[in-house]
């Protein structure tokens, strides 16, 4: 198994920051494989914010990312066909990708799609709305399943807490678009080839997605797990405390 990868999947909460916070290293890592000539492609399972939000908080970060950013709301807008209409839960960055996809997004019933994930207005109106668009025979699909993501004051609630209770409420079950499922795996693919290394904080999600992509999988320790809550599942092929170290090693 070599150690030099040529294609890197880098996750960001967790592994570049941890909210607004920068986490120590990460931006020099990023540019120390790019000076390698590594090909570096992030991809969040935040969908609440748009692709250019996104590349804007890393560049805050120091860290230049046009054009390399991928979310689970283009894996969501990616099961949905042109023309549909699309009833969306959740915040501007999955209306975005719907709209980019040719889809209508729509702000009630009837629909063809119900596209849900993180959204900081969820309440108990929107989730019946929600629930009654799918119950009217649109298809549920979640932008992603994560059920928390790490803040500086711990965990919150991830976008998967809200597609499960539409889910629940509904009696459906939801297509899941981000990281692990194959709509997200079938983008970077697309873009990075067959072969690499996704760096994550969460096996439930990163690692799963490494498997699905045919990647070789790297933990790191600055987010949701940490050294005492080793072994995991599925087993990392490289656990680092952190994507500096991770870097260092195998770059």
């Amino acid at each position: 198994m070599t150690s030099h990868y040529q294609a890197w999947v880098l996750d960001l909460d967790g592994v570049i920051w941890i909210g607004d916070e920068p986490i120590p290293g990460a931006a020099a890592a990023v540019e120390s494989l790019r000076r390698a000539g590594r090909d570096v492609l992030f991809v969040t399972n935040m969908s609440a914010l748009p692709t250019s939000v996104m590349e804007e908080k890393l560049a805050r970060h120091q860290i230049d990312a046009k054009g390399s950013v991928f979310t689970s709301a283009m894996a969501g807008a990616s099961l949905v066909e042109p023309g549909e209409r699309v009833y969306v839960v959740g915040g501007s960055g999955i209306n975005e990708a719907c709209v980019a996809r040719g889809a209508t997004v729509v702000t009630s019933g009837p629909a063809d799609a119900v596209v849900a994930g993180m959204d900081f207005d969820f309440n108990y109106d929107s989730l019946s709305e929600a629930m009654n668009v799918v119950r009217g025979g649109a298809r549920l699909i979640g932008t992603n399943h994560d059920p928390s993501y790490p803040t500086p004051a711990g965990l919150r609630a991830g976008g998967g807490s809200m597609v499960m209770a539409i889910a629940y409420a509904a009696e459906v079950e939801p297509i899941f678009a981000g990281k692990p499922a194959e709509a997200a795996a079938s983008l970077v693919r697309s873009r990075l080839g067959s072969s690499g290394i996704m760096v994550g904080d969460r096996p439930d999600s990163d690692g799963l997605f490494a498997g699905q992509l045919g990647y070789d999988f790297g933990l790191v320790l600055t987010g949701v797990v940490g050294r005492d809550d080793l072994p995991v599942d599925p087993e990392p092929h490289h656990i680092a405390a952190s994507l500096a170290e991770l870097v260092n090693d195998l770059n």
